[in-house]
């Protein structure tokens, strides 16, 4: 499932990812004070992203989650929910 370099922005913005432009498009989600995941887009691209495999992992979530994300279903909170359960972080 290939994913645009503008279904990309959306989800940066609606998880509240921090960014910083450089020759890539830099982002990074702090949750309690710390950086937990990081993700990249080259800013060339404006179709799909080639390596939305790796962005996909970056994310740390399965096809469907990201469906569920582009499609609108995964907020914030569920998705530092996922990322909870899968141990990248800690107990609240």
């Amino acid at each position: 499932m290939p994913l645009t370099a503008r279904e990309f922005d959306r989800l940066v913005r609606k998880f509240g990812f921090e960014t910083r432009d450089s020759g890539d498009l830099l982002a990074w989600l702090i949750v309690d004070g710390k950086v937990v995941v990081r993700t990249r887009r080259s800013k060339r691209s404006s179709g799909d992203l080639p390596m939305f495999h790796s962005i996909r992992q970056q994310l740390k979530l399965s096809d469907g989650q990201l469906r569920e994300a582009i499609s609108c279903k995964l907020d914030r909170d569920s998705y530092v929910e996922i990322l909870r359960r899968k141990g990248i972080l800690g107990k609240p």
